[in-house]
Parts: structure tokens; C-alpha cells; sequence
């Protein structure tokens, strides 16, 4: 229901007793103290029970921020089933006050948020026991249940109307529409199965692709492994098949969804492509195989690291000598602040690459600098020594070798017996 009057909204919601220990905040009978920042023309409020989705930060009376839900989530707002109250003045009640679009700030008791509602058994200590936590809370929508359930049934029914599907779901509720039968071996349980799959939702919207990634997933089948749905679809396959898996929420992630990328109530559409279905003992040989050669290959990494670095260096022309440890210190600016010693904590901007000048990280590309205790095994080897080699404004390329890096790990695009180069900047010493 819309309201057509918009600014009595905002009277009814203001019109409680005004409080004169927050200055600018007003108090439920309850005890709620709110401030009421945007008022939408939605009339209908957040109920119990409702799903709602919201974005939420809370910090102390001191502005120490202790959860940003915009941080934690990329941007996304969270979802979660509203529940009831755990004592009066909490912030369920106060986001029980608010319509979708509306934003609100509340001040929560914090002994009673810790130990109730965190269910903690006590309060952090650099917490007041008579202090108040903030809550800023913007709510973008609120949904019975009854709501989502028959909103999903519409989504679903569009897309199958939309994409021409007529096929009948089986008995679980999963649509199984095979577009390419395969003619290898079937899926059973205790097999390897590697297969490629687009994943989306009824509404359009994209989720996943193994196919943009680059690398097929594997699973033993008869293990669980994504949804219920998805089991029971690749279950009816044979290597070389494909096949569209339309799987309702029941049979994926029901009423909690996944996250901020599948709201719950969520029908989920895979296209699937079976590559490979091997027998435990064929995948057994396979996985054997695979890592003797990897020991092979890391073998060959170990013994070639060293000539790998000499190319390097006679390429770029560097003549620098190594330190005792064997790092490769070479100052390109000369900083003239702090000098950044052990236990000091220390801010630098880095981009590090392979031998190959493969990129694998950089704060430099993400905008912001990364900050360490030196000395305190918090990076590795090599950054701890070349860092503390630096003073504040200065900049050098270090060139470290796998013993004072990853050494013998796989770290992804960081294979073993990797020399790292990292080009770095110390911004700031602590």
C-alpha cells in the first residue's frame, strides 16, 4: 500500500516522546532511541517473520566502527529473517518502525545487545557497560513468506514461458531438460564426474560460470556437493551429455539463500556438460599420476630457480649483490622520513610479479596500501628484510628468492620455487 501523504508518515513516526538525554533522537515506551534519517511512501512495515534485506553498520558511542555490512559484502545489502525481539529496545523493533526505503538510525543498549541478542558472555571490555551502540540501518524491502514463495512460483513460470519449456518437473520438482544425451558411461555414485556449468537465476541473472573461469569442476559423485537439485540432475547424466537443470528453492537454498548473490526463494537455472566420469579406481590411477607430476614438476622448479634469477638479473642489467639470506635489495628512491624498524607497524604500496613479469598482486591496482608489524613473521621472509631496510618516502625493488618466500608451496599463479619481484613504497612508519 502506498501512502499518498507522505509527510504525516513522518509525523507518526516522530510524534513519541522526544528525548533529552540523545540530543536530536526520540524514545519508544519501550525504551528505543531512534533517529529517523529518510521516510519512503511505503506505508507497510517489516512484520516478524518477514525476509528482509537491509544494509547495517553499527559502531560505539566513540565512532569505532565494529560491523559495515557494505564492507563485508561488496556493497550488497543483507538478508536475513526478521526475528522477534530479544528484549525490549532492540534494533528488531526499531526495524519493525520502519517501511521499505526508510532509514533510521538506533542506540541499542550494549550489555544487553553482547550477552542477548551476541549471546556473548559478557560485553568486550573496551565496551562501557552504561554505553549505547549505533545502529544505521537503511531497509530496502521486507517479504512474508507467503510473498517470496508465490514470487518465486511467478519467476519461474515467466522463465519457462519466456524460453518455450513444457517439459514437466519430476516428482522431486527438478526440470530436467536434456539437450545432448552423451553416449560414454553414466554417472554412479563413487564416481569422479568433471563437468562445466552456467549457473543463473529464474530472473536472469548471473551467478556463476565455470566456463568464464576457465577450469571444469570436479565432484565424487554420491558426496554432496552444490544443492540437492543439482545432485539429482547430473545424476541422470553420461560423459558427453548436457543438459538444463531448472531447480526450485526447496531442492537449492530454500528460505536462506546464498549470500548477497541468490536471495532466498531463489529458482535456479544450470547448464550443464558432463566431460569425464571415471570409476573410483580410474580416478584413484589418475589423481596418482597427477601427483608424480607435480613432484616432477616442482623438482624441475627447484633445480632451475637459481638460473631462472641469473637471466633475470643479466636482463635488466642489475648487478647488485645479494644479502647474506640472498635477497635482492635495489633502492630506487632514497627515503629521507622514519626509518621502519621491528615491531614497528609500517604502510607500503606494492606491486608484485614473476619472473615473467606475471602480475599476481598489487595495492597500487586496488587503491589502497597495505599495513604490517615488521619483524613479526606477519609477511614473508624476504619483505620483512627488504622493508626494514627502507626509510619512510622511499622506494625499492626487492628480489627474493623462494627460500625467503613460498619456498616448496603452490600458492595458485605462485608456483613452487618461485623468486618473487615486488616494487615497493613505504608510505608510513607507526
Amino acid at each position: 500500500m502506498i501512502n499518498p501523504f507522505p509527510i504525516l508518515l513522518l509525523v507518526a513516526l516522530t510524534s513519541f516522546a522526544c528525548s533529552s538525554k540523545f540530543s536530536g533522537f526520540d524514545k519508544t515506551k519501550s525504551g528505543l532511541y531512534f533517529k529517523i534519517y529518510h521516510v519512503s511512501n511505503d506505508t507497510v512495515k517489516a512484520k516478524t517473520g518477514d525476509f528482509i534485506a537491509v544494509d547495517m553498520r553499527y559502531k560505539t558511542d566513540q565512532d569505532s566502527v565494529l560491523y559495515d555490512s557494505k564492507t563485508m559484502t561488496g556493497g550488497q545489502p543483507i538478508r536475513f529473517k526478521l526475528p522477534p525481539s530479544d528484549f525490549q529496545g532492540d534494533v528488531y523493533e526499531g526495524i519493525r518502525m520502519m517501511s521499505p526505503g526508510d532509514s533510521a538510525e538506533f542506540l541499542i543498549h550494549a550489555d544487553s545487545l553482547f550477552t542477548i541478542t551476541f549471546k556473548l558472555p559478557k560485553r568486550p571490555e573496551f565496551i562501557d557497560s552504561n554505553s549505547y551502540i549505533r545502529f544505521f540501518v537503511n531497509l530496502h524491502s521486507a517479504e512474508s513468506l507467503e510473498s517470496m514463495q508465490s514470487r518465486e512460483v511467478e519467476v519461474r513460470n515467466q522463465y519457462l514461458e519466456t524460453n518455450g519449456i513444457t517439459t514437466e518437473p519430476l516428482a522431486s520438482g527438478l526440470y530436467f531438460i536434456e539437450t545432448d544425451p552423451g553416449s560414454g558411461r553414466k554417472v554412479d555414485s563413487g564416481y569422479l564426474v568433471t563437468y562445466h556449468f552456467n549457473l543463473s537465476l529464474a530472473d536472469g541473472s548471473k551467478v556463476f560460470s565455470s566456463y568464464e573461469r576457465g577450469q571444469p569442476l570436479q565432484m565424487t559423485y554420491g558426496k554432496p556437493f552444490d544443492t540437492p537439485g543439482f545432485d539429482l540432475g547430473i545424476g541422470m547424466m553420461k560423459k558427453g551429455g548436457k543438459a538444463k537443470l531448472i531447480v526450485p528453492s526447496d531442492l537449492a537454498f530454500g528460505a536462506a539463500g546464498r549470500g548477497a548473490i541468490v536471495p532466498p526463494f531463489s529458482t535456479l537455472v544450470y547448464d550443464v556438460e558432463v566431460i569425464d566420469v571415471l570409476t573410483k579406481t580410474e580416478s584413484e590411477k589418475m589423481q596418482a599420476e597427477e601427483k608424480k607430476h607435480k613432484e616432477m614438476e616442482k623438482e624441475l622448479a627447484k633445480t632451475q630457480e637459481a638460473s631462472k634469477r641469473n637471466a633475470y638479473l643479466k636482463e635488466h642489467n642489475i648487478t647488485t649483490q645479494p644479502t647474506a639470506s640472498g635477497l635482492y635489495y635495489i633502492e630506487t628512491i632514497k627515503g629521507t622520513g622514519p626509518k621502519a624498524e621491528p615491531g614497528k607497524k609500517v604502510k607500503v604500496h606494492y606491486t608484485g610479479k614473476l619472473l615473467d613479469g606475471t602480475k599476481f598482486d598489487s595495492s597500487v591496482d586496488r587503491g589502497e596500501p597495505f599495513s604490517f608489524t615488521l619483524g613479526q613473521g606477519q609477511v614473508i621472509q624476504g619483505w620483512d628484510e627488504g622493508i626494514g631496510l627502507m626509510n619512510v618516502g622511499g622506494k625499492a625493488t626487492l628480489i627474493i628468492p623462494s627460500s625467503m618466500a613460498y619456498k616448496d608451496r603452490d600458492m595458485g599463479v605462485i608456483k613452487p620455487y618461485s623468486t618473487l619481484v615486488f616494487d615497493v613504497e613505504l608510505i608510513e612508519v607507526e
